[in-house]
């Protein structure tokens, strides 16, 4: 037998499941929740026993033993100061997940603790896997013009590095040995230095390109002139920034399949907008490369929206020049955090230890 992973991904209004066997998918769902019934709970911590019977019944419904299972791996939570790969849940970890001061209340929080309450009845082990905040950002590479504000690593850590070590594998390469650029196309586009194994700088999803539904990087001065012309309420502003900025805000969609119809139905407007947004995102490839210092083996362009060929290839016009590009369409989490927790069981890497930060 090989090692049986639980997966578990839970988001804002949905939890996703797996059962793998070694890198072999056996089960999957998507478990939909109602955002109003969602609302109810005060605190991520207060959603466990929901969260918990989702997990009890996809179990029971796919025939799922306990004593089978290997691991339980749940999706990486938003804890400052993470390093990339795995991390066994460990008490520290669980304080973390749920403390304002340690991490950033998120959904995805919930895999670790989740995945905590199911393993330690079993005597299994429980782990988180390249979380969002996961990086190695040098000393030079934090500092910003505001004393106050430190930068961060915060990118699509997961599916970036999973690609990038899938690009290495089908190349023959050793990811360890080889500087890479990943931008993750979505939602929100992120893009990430892998260095020699490391991801030692980024950029995120809110300070650099603009993407389908958030604003990116914009003029400070005028950013802070809206948030105090009285026309507008925090909650406004955040949604100018996150879900409804970028192409949402220019076109009214967010969806690429439809603005590639209408510039193929002649809308100049769109055509300009979409190029843009290439342009964007490619100034971000061409910043990070100067942190490689021009040594750069690859750029990879992952993420759903990679699955858009006009938009890809207008990015290649643009960042060719600095290395070969490689395209990796699709969101491939679930995959990505079994493969991680195969690395971990296997013994090919070992899973660090969280602790809280003294000061």
């Amino acid at each position: 037998m090989g090692y049986k992973q639980l997966i578990i991904n839970p988001g804002s209004t949905s939890t996703k499941l797996a059962l793998y066997e070694d890198k072999e998918k056996i089960v999957q769902e998507n478990v939909e929740h109602d955002a109003a019934q969602m609302q109810q709970f005060d605190s991520i911590a207060d959603q466990i026993p929901f969260r918990m019977g989702i997990i009890r019944d996809f179990m029971v419904r796919n025939s799922i033993q306990e004593k089978d299972l290997s691991a339980v791996m749940g999706r990486g939570g938003l804890v400052f100061g993470l390093k990339t790969g795995g991390y066994e849940v460990n008490d520290d970890l669980c304080e973390a997940l749920v403390n304002d001061r340690l991490s950033q209340p998120h959904a995805s929080n919930l895999g670790g603790l989740l995945a905590r309450e199911l393993a330690r009845p079993l005597g299994i082990p429980a782990y988180i896997y390249d979380a969002v905040t996961g990086g190695e950002l040098t000393e030079v590479a934090k500092i910003t013009g505001i004393r106050d504000i430190e930068r961060r690593s915060f990118c699509h850590v997961l599916n970036s590095r999973a690609m990038a070590i899938r690009y290495a594998q089908e190349n023959d390469l050793d990811y360890n040995k080889l500087n890479l650029i990943v931008a993750h196309l979505g939602g929100g586009i992120s893009a990430s230095v892998h260095a020699q194994g490391r991801i030692i700088d980024s950029i995120g999803d809110d300070d650099g390109q603009f993407s389908p539904e958030r604003s990116g990087s914009v003029p400070s001065l005028e950013l802070i002139r809206l948030c105090f012309c009285g026309d507008y309420t925090k909650a406004d502003m955040v949604k100018k920034v996150r879900g409804k900025g970028g192409l949402f805000a220019h076109l009214g969609t967010s969806d690429c399949r439809v603005i590639e119809k209408m510039i193929k139905d002649g809308d100049q407007h769109a055509d300009l907008v979409f190029q843009a947004q290439a342009y964007q995102i490619a100034k971000g490839i061409g910043l990070l490369s100067i942190v490689l210092k021009g040594k750069c083996d690859a750029i990879i362009l992952t993420g759903g929206v990679a699955r858009s060929q006009m938009l890809t290839d207008r990015i290649k016009e643009y960042v060719s020049f600095i290395a070969p590009v490689a395209v990796l369409p699709g969101e491939n989490e679930m995959e990505a955090l079994a493969l991680g927790g195969l690395r971990l069981l296997s013994g090919e890497e070992t899973a660090r230890q969280y602790a809280i930060p003294l000061n």
